[in-house]
């Protein structure tokens, strides 16, 4: 599935250190997709980055063609946002 990128994550990435191509991991193949806010889609993936565990959330807004990646952030609460089937 192609995704658009706004202005926004990409400024955002850039501040956060994270690479296009993580974000286009957690995309490609995310570990959980979770609703958030209104037309908001969480797509998540565990993963180590520099040798310590994160969890990688990316929103999207799939209520667009092509979706559109609004901003992804990396956090060490995973146990805050981590869904248990």
């Amino acid at each position: 599935m192609k995704f658009h990128f706004s202005r926004h994550l990409t400024e955002e990435i850039e501040k956060r250190k994270l690479s296009k191509e993580l974000i286009e991991r957690v995309l490609r193949a995310p570990e959980q997709k979770t609703p958030e806010l209104d037309n908001i889609t969480c797509f998540q993936s565990q993963m180590e980055i520099g040798g310590k565990r994160y969890l990688l959330r990316v929103m999207v807004n799939e209520t667009v063609n092509p979706p559109v990646v609004v901003t992804a952030y990396r956090t060490t609460k995973i146990t805050k946002y981590w869904r248990k089937p």
